[in-house]
């Protein structure tokens, strides 16, 4: 099968009313077949190529292409928008189910563009648009860096910064699209640009939390951290005592300093040899998350958690790089499904309605029925030249998740993240924070009007046709 067998009409590529910064605007031809990296339905390889992360998603796109370099991604960028297709951007493919139907769609794989280059005078990184975190925090240590990374290793650098961003450290330092100083990325017409502050700078200020819609991300430049060690660890207790220890963690949450940034999650340990011995197989209630500052300091502010007398206590001085396990998400291809909701707050009656839906006598099939994220601090405050997302509004950000290894699980696991999400609809405040959000919604519910206006016209601009499929589209303004 060629591509010549999927193109309908040949028509011109969108074109931004003002020409954006050209980095690399000539063509570069795009390899076919297996060999070269681009894959359609029916060649060996196209099944292996469509699949992402999340396991449970089965994407089907016209299309699947896996190019080498920059050049190679402006190619099939031109490529699609002459074949009258469109192109969805993906690394990892953590946030897969929000991307919808794919029968017109080349899916274009980022997952070859991993270089990444540490400057520890300037005190940044740039990164290929495929990286994991993994890639960057171990590199970073070397020289006593840190980023703004994420819980899991193999969660992707770019879907992640674009989306916001929610680190161990981001009640100190904020959402890692802040951190951002560059983004390179190939527009609708083709053409190769590099957005920054001073170089189009709404197309930088949309792509720092406004997701995908705008282009194909090849590289992101952004600041580290002189972080080379924090107080981390967990707490963990038997479930049957979440009511007690969620009531005082969400009081101490909210007086909390901002050096400290935690999780409390219910959990359902699964009894696979890959969970430590003391959890696996567990039903818990944990508390995880990370203090900068000596260990006096750490050891004050946890105090009030630590007199609840946890079953397990691991919290101590750990390397930065030791954080990207912390969380012991998953890893590899998992089929999961989830629910998300913005929390104002955690008064008695949400604490109700978590224990209701996710507690020890709920019922729930969800591997984590509750999980629940530490805002405030400087996630609360505008970042100062900060992105279209800016900050979060909210004190709590919720996540419900289930592994569904069979449609049936996925049916009752969808069922089971929902009824938690809505019985916390009393006590949303905020706009939702989209980087938890992976099914289908309306992405204007996690931006404010102006904000959602500004990134319309935007789109409007660098994309007019709606070349670009994202997780959470922003469609162009009228």
């Amino acid at each position: 099968m060629t591509i010549n067998q999927i193109r309908t009409e040949t028509t011109p590529p969108a074109t931004a009313t003002t020409p954006p910064t050209v980095l690399s605007p000539a063509p570069v031809p795009v390899p076919q077949g297996p060999a070269g990296g681009l894959f359609l339905a029916g060649d060996p390889g196209y099944e292996a190529a469509r699949l992402p992360w999340n396991a449970a998603v089965d994407q089907r796109p016209a299309a699947v292409a896996h190019p080498a370099d920059a050049g190679e991604v402006a190619a099939v960028v031109r490529m699609a928008a002459a074949s009258n297709l469109r192109i969805a951007a993906q690394g990892t493919g953590h946030g897969a189910a929000s991307l919808g139907a794919l029968d017109d769609v080349v899916l274009l794989r980022t997952s070859r563009l991993t270089e990444v280059t540490i400057d520890p005078r300037a005190r940044r990184a740039r990164v290929g648009a495929g990286a994991l975190w993994l890639d960057v925090v171990t590199p970073a240590a070397a020289h006593g860096l840190a980023a703004l990374h994420g819980s899991s290793p193999d969660v992707g650098v770019a879907g992640y910064s674009l989306g916001g961003g929610l680190s161990w450290y981001a009640r100190a330092l904020g959402l890692q699209t802040n951190s951002l100083t560059a983004i390179e990325l190939v527009t609708a017409d083709g053409t190769l640009v590099r957005a920054d502050a001073d170089h189009e700078a709404d197309l930088f200020w949309a792509l720092r939390g406004g997701g995908g819609s705008f282009g194909v991300v090849t590289a992101l430049e952004f600041d580290l951290h002189p972080i080379d060690t924090a107080y981390a660890g967990l707490l963990a207790w038997d479930w049957r005592h979440a009511e007690r220890v969620l009531t005082r963690w969400a009081d101490w949450a909210g007086t909390a300093p901002e050096t400290v940034t935690t999780s409390l999650r219910l959990l359902q340990v699964p009894p696979i040899p890959e969970m430590p011995e003391p959890v696996r197989g567990r039903q818990l209630v944990v508390i995880d998350g990370a203090v900068l500052g000596d260990n006096a300091d750490a050891e004050r502010i946890l105090a009030p958690l630590r007199e609840l007398g946890p079953e397990l206590d691991t919290f101590t001085r750990l390397p930065a790089p030791a954080l990207i396990r912390l969380h012991m998400d998953p890893e590899g291809p998992t089929p999961v499904v989830s629910a998300s909701r913005m929390l104002a707050g955690l008064p008695a009656g949400a604490i109700d309605a978590v224990l209701n839906t996710a507690g020890p006598d709920s019922g729930t099939s969800l591997a984590v029925p509750a999980e629940l994220r530490q805002l405030g601090g400087a996630l609360a405050r505008p970042a100062p030249g900060g992105g279209a997302l800016a900050c979060l509004d909210g004190a709590f950000v919720l996540f419900s998740c289930g592994v569904v290894p069979t449609p049936e699980a996925a049916a009752q696991a969808s069922a089971d993240a929902r009824r938690v999400a809505a019985a916390l609809a009393p006590f949303a405040g905020g706009q939702e924070y989209l980087g938890f959000v992976e099914a289908e919604v309306d992405a204007s519910a996690g931006y404010d009007p102006r904000t959602w206006a500004r990134l319309r016209a935007i789109r409007a601009a660098v994309d007019p046709g709606g070349l670009f499929v994202a997780n959470h589209p922003v469609p162009p303004a009228a």
